[in-house]
């Protein structure tokens, strides 16, 4: 099996070999690879003398600072298991992790649990190895290549994977990471590039994608030559939505990943390409296998995934299947080889005997002008049943224009997919990571 160095080792090897090079960056200062190694073996110290042991479970709220990722390496480093929640997580939530875990007993190899958001059922404990946590890094660092000279935004919470997955690839390879409190500040985000890198990427949700676009378009183009990639995923991305980031961003990759807390990052498509093919997520990555199932389920297996959910041993065999995972998750594989998803089994909404996918009803309505945000949903109709009704978001200072929309949405959907009802609203409900937050719709 191949040997991977973890995230601790890295940050000593390097501290050894370029013990003067930033490592970490945030808007509280800086960190050196020799003085973020010693602060970690500090912190170890300190809680080696507060009772923590290995293999037993560290519960804690994630910062976006450096602070957090002194204490999560430090965990690693006793051999004990960081669970980083939400760092604005109720005191209630908290203590019923806390309780959870602490009451479990669990294997030598576990290094993270990180609680999913619930949005499709109750948040799990999600328990990853160490193999799994550095297996994805040489996923990330092997297709989306993360160099030395590399500079990687981190703007999302760090107690979910898409950001704090981020972390090894890039102290792996040598690099440095800049961890951003959010998108709420853009000059916040666009003041990084000033620093002095030669190659800058970053992870961003599709939400923050098309803000960034909305609200500074221009400023965007104007990093063409200095942006190396992005990276994208955890929600779906329309294919207007690819075009318009292709085109300020024509020299860059542009990548649409397919992971997710259970199985890590498994699949990548750079859609930069000329075809912005909606729902592609090419192929898989070098320690993931991804297969489409008869039924058209996404099976995945390999170095990457889970191990399992906490004390919830049912949960854990309806999911893993003779060392696959098998999610929700439907999907195609086309002519050359590439993974297509094609939706959620518990997403699709059926209408009149046809089965839609809601996301692509979504797609072609953020592909009209007048629409800043919106969902599709089911609803009832007093004759005809189930129907879908699209709930839109419009820029500010618009009203939407429903029948403008419709006619749009005619020429570009089949007519068992057009919605029966449009309704304006305020704001779409997203999770803290920026899904949509289906299940709240279906209250």
């Amino acid at each position: 099996m191949t040997e991977f160095l973890t995230l601790e080792q890295s940050i000593r090897r390097f501290a050894e070999l370029t013990p003067d090079k930033t490592a970490v960056l945030c808007a509280g200062g800086s960190i050196t690879y020799a003085r973020l190694w010693e602060s970690v073996q500090s912190r170890a110290d300190e809680l080696r003398r507060d009772g923590l042991e290995p293999c037993r479970p560290y519960v804690f709220r994630a910062s976006q600072d450096i602070d957090f990722l002194i204490t999560y390496c430090a965990v690693h480093s006793i051999g004990a298991i960081a669970v980083p929640l939400e760092h604005g997580a109720l005191q209630d939530n908290f203590r019923a992790v806390y309780d959870e875990v602490s009451s479990c007993t669990f294997a030598a190899d576990i290094a993270d649990i990180l609680y999913t958001t619930g949005t499709t059922g109750k948040s799990k404990g999600v328990m990853l190895s160490q193999t799994a946590l550095a297996s994805c890094a040489d996923n990330f660092i092997a297709d989306l290549h993360f160099t030395a000279d590399l500079l990687f935004i981190i703007s999302g919470p760090l107690n979910h994977i898409a950001s704090l997955f981020k972390i090894h690839p890039t102290l792996t390879a040598g690099g440095t990471v800049y961890i951003l409190d959010g998108m709420k500040d853009l000059n916040a985000f666009f003041s990084v590039f000033e620093l002095p890198f030669r190659r800058f990427a970053t992870f961003m949700v599709p939400a923050s994608i098309r803000l960034l676009m909305q609200f500074s378009y221009d400023r965007l183009c104007a990093l063409s030559d200095r942006i190396d990639f992005i990276e994208t995923g955890a929600a779906p991305i329309s294919s207007a939505d690819m075009e318009r980031l292709s085109r300020a961003l024509p020299h860059s990759r542009l990548y649409n990943t397919y992971g997710g807390t259970e199985i890590g990052a498994v699949c990548t498509y750079d859609f930069n390409d000329g075809r912005y093919m909606e729902g592609c997520i090419g192929r898989p990555m070098k320690n993931s296998s991804v297969e489409v199932t008869e039924q058209g389920g996404i099976r995945v297996s390999g170095l990457t995934i889970m191990s399992g959910y906490v004390a919830d041993p049912d949960s854990t065999a309806a999911v893993i299947v003779d060392g696959c995972i098998c999610g929700a998750d439907l999907g195609y594989v086309d002519a050359e080889g590439m993974i297509h998803l094609s939706g959620r089994s518990g997403d699709v909404i059926n209408v009149g005997g046809y089965k839609v996918n809601p996301v692509e009803v979504e797609n072609a309505a953020m592909s009209f002008s007048g629409v800043k945000d919106c969902i599709c949903i089911a609803a009832e109709h007093p004759v005809i049943g189930t129907v879908l009704k699209l709930l839109v978001v419009t820029p500010e200072g618009a009203e939407l224009d429903k029948r403008a929309l419709a006619q749009h949405l005619k020429s570009c959907l089949d007519a068992f997919k057009l919605p029966a009802y449009y309704e304006s609203v305020d704001a779409v409900q997203r999770t803290y990571n920026g899904k949509v937050d289906r299940k709240y719709y279906r209250k």
